[in-house]
């Protein structure tokens, strides 16, 4: 398989999604379906909760596929 490295942002924070990482655990589409939809394409829709929502379900995710940072530092404190 090709290691595809894609980046979604809603302006605040860019999620970044390993595909040769992704264990398929469902955890984050199991957590927050309004975002993380595999049916879909795009299946990230940073739109679909709030910044600090799409951080916790990334949190969740225990391969590592799925990882964020923040865009800038006024939005630090949301890593926390």
């Amino acid at each position: 398989m090709k290691e595809v490295t894609k980046h979604y942002t809603d302006g605040k924070v860019t999620v970044v999604w390993k595909n040769r990482l992704c264990q398929h655990s469902t955890l984050c589409w199991k957590g927050l379906l309004q975002v993380f939809d595999p049916r879909k394409g795009p299946w990230i829709n940073m739109t679909g909760a709030t910044t600090e929502q799409i951080i916790e379900q990334v949190k969740q995710c225990p391969s590592g596929a799925l990882s964020f940072f923040m865009n800038n530092a006024e939005n630090e404190n949301l890593m926390l």
